[in-house]
């Protein structure tokens, strides 16, 4: 889902990383599909969708704002040598917590890998219920401001957000529906990192929506781009720092919107991946 539109100064060096998806997971996904509308229907949700998200990525770039201490990282000079379209990279991890993968590699690679995963949950439905927001929150989040992101975003997420991509005002689908956010990173690039830090940039593209006929928020596709600033804590990466811009987005193809049954039933069919570089 797309997040919004922040400003972040990032340093360094353009990596040249490439995501690649690795391990599907197996079983169904419990988001559910959703309905894409006309091509003028589909703009104005996507308008409001995207007026909604940007409180709620400020919200978070806020809580993660804040005195940082340590030192900046330095740019390094070992940039991947494999081409764009070449399968490169390690085995993903298996360890999950809180719903997400852990357990990187302490290099420039599981970095990489972690900020892939770690867009995946920050636009995933569990965001919509809070204990499973603030799981993954302690999961992805370095430990000192766990607190003050589990508390902006709890007003973040608000009965009137809810209202706005579809759900009841508690967070809960409305019956007959199926509501769908999902986000796919396209590629990683890594533009700063030193031994116990890494600045990285996940291009994404995101679903939102809620699938059923008459639907009045139903699903769009946006793209956007998340910068992390992770830090090695506790033997993992975790995000020190993140923020969200618009694009790369590319011109929209001329393809039918697929009906309500189609969506649900893609999206419940076609599980989430671990990434890898």
């Amino acid at each position: 889902m797309s997040l919004g539109d922040e400003h972040q100064a990032s340093g360094g060096y353009g990596g040249t990383g490439q995501t690649r998806t690795r391990l599907p997971e197996g079983g169904g996904d419990v988001y559910g599909g959703a309905r894409r509308g006309g091509r003028a229907s589909s703009s104005r949700s996507l308008v409001t969708v995207v007026g909604v998200v940007v409180l709620l990525i400020a919200a978070i770039a806020f809580a993660n704002r804040g005195g940082d201490d340590s030192p900046k990282a330095t740019a390094t000079t070992d940039k991947p040598q494999t081409s764009p379209t070449a399968p490169s990279g390690t085995r993903p991890v298996k360890a999950v917590t809180g719903g997400v993968p852990t357990g990187f590699a302490h290099d420039r690679q599981g970095a990489e890998s972690a900020a892939a995963n770690y867009s995946v949950a920050l636009g995933s439905a569990d965001m919509f219920d809070k204990a499973k927001r603030d799981a993954i929150v302690r999961a992805i989040i370095v430990p000192s401001r766990v607190p003050d992101v589990e508390a902006s975003l709890d007003k973040a997420y608000t009965p009137e957000f809810n209202k706005n991509v579809g759900l009841n005002e508690d967070g809960s689908t409305p019956k007959g529906y199926t509501f769908v956010s999902r986000t796919s990173p396209v590629g990683t690039k890594v533009t700063e990192d030193s031994a116990d830090s890494a600045t990285v940039e996940v291009w994404c593209s995101g679903l939102l929506g809620l699938a059923g006929e008459n639907s009045t928020a139903p699903v769009t596709n946006s793209w956007f781009t998340i910068t992390m600033e992770l830090q090695w804590s506790d033997g993992d990466w975790k995000i020190a720092r993140h923020s969200q811009k618009a694009g790369p987005t590319p011109i929209p193809g001329d393809e039918r919107a697929s009906s309500a049954e189609e969506m649900a039933k893609a999206v419940q069919e076609y599980g989430g991946f671990t990434y890898a570089r």
